[in-house]
């Protein structure tokens, strides 16, 4: 069982990301910064300090992605960023053939998860982000909950020459965890084969309250694509009986989690954003989080059932 650090000071991952970027482009020379606006005014040390480096397109996020593509193309390592749903669905042709097709590197970093940005109504809103970028081949999806992970995954992947996806959220847990793509065990339940909790980034404090007196292990994961199957074969056992919690768009990951057991009995619940809710009312992140499902008392609501 992988041991807890102590807990650190809370910070915004989006704010570490912004933190990050001008000594990340200190270290990496080959790395540029790529915006549609969004971004742009919290990173006047690093535009003052490398000049011509940090690119802002407009909002115009198709041509954000068709910028890092020429960028990647000419040997450089872009790092593009704006809110999930510009950054993916806006301009996935974009993403799918400037970086995809054309086989180059690229780190996307995105803002707002979900449902952060309920104020900013649909527009701002991106559950289905994570499945999309999914759907492309060679593709690394991170979805970190601390701060600390999200500077450990910025300065690895800009040493990298991957097309990578690293989604940030306003939601965190209060203790970073290891971020080496693997699946790692966080309480053992005190019973051998007990049924087993997947929680995915900033989701694992939630889970942990939901099931804190369920007899359930609960482990967890930054990297949910590609999944770590081995990991979850060692964790799942002969007959898994399996819950997957993500703070993203229901089922998503389904498929590789069914590959990964397709040779065992197994019965599986995903938990996430539903596919079928469209709430068109604006609210708070919380607000949406309870109506998905996706507070503790919304989790432990499903897994509670799914158990009995």
């Amino acid at each position: 069982m992988t041991a807890l650090a102590p807990p650190a000071p809370a910070l915004d991952l989006r704010t570490r990301f912004y933190a990050e970027l001008d000594p990340l482009l200190d270290a990496y020379p080959d790395v540029d910064v790529v915006l549609a606006v969004i971004g742009s005014g919290y990173m006047a040390r690093a535009i003052e300090r490398h000049p011509g480096r940090v690119i802002d397109v407009g909002i115009r996020e198709q041509a954000l992605i068709g910028v890092a593509g020429g960028l990647a193309l000419a040997g450089r390592r872009p790092i593009v960023h704006t809110f999930a749903s510009f950054l993916v669905e806006r301009p996935y042709e974009q993403v799918k053939l400037d970086l995809g097709h054309q086989d180059v590197g690229a780190v996307l970093v995105s803002a707002g998860a979900s449902y952060d940005v309920s104020a900013g109504g649909r527009t701002h809103q991106s559950p289905a982000d994570v499945t999309l970028i999914s759907a492309l081949p060679g593709w690394t999806v991170h979805v970190p909950g601390h701060a600390d992970e999200v500077a450990e995954i910025l300065h690895r992947e800009a040493a990298g020459t991957g097309r990578v996806y690293v989604r940030l959220s306003g939601q965190r847990n209060v203790r970073p965890g290891p971020v080496d793509g693997r699946l790692h065990l966080v309480r053992d339940g005190g019973t051998a084969g007990a049924p087993l909790v997947v929680a995915v980034g900033p989701m694992l404090d939630t889970v942990l309250e939901a099931t804190a007196d369920l007899p359930v292990r609960v482990a967890w994961t930054a990297t949910p694509h590609p999944l770590d199957a081995e990991g979850l074969r060692a964790l799942a056992g002969p007959a898994p009986v399996l819950a997957v919690v993500t703070p993203y768009l229901e089922g998503t990951g389904a498929g590789e989690v069914a590959a990964a057991l397709v040779d065992r009995p197994s019965r599986v619940l995903h938990v996430g954003v539903p596919g079928e809710t469209e709430l068109r009312r604006y609210g708070t992140p919380r607000d949406h989080a309870a109506a998905h499902g996706l507070d503790a008392a919304g989790v432990r609501r499903r897994v509670s059932a799914f158990l009995a």
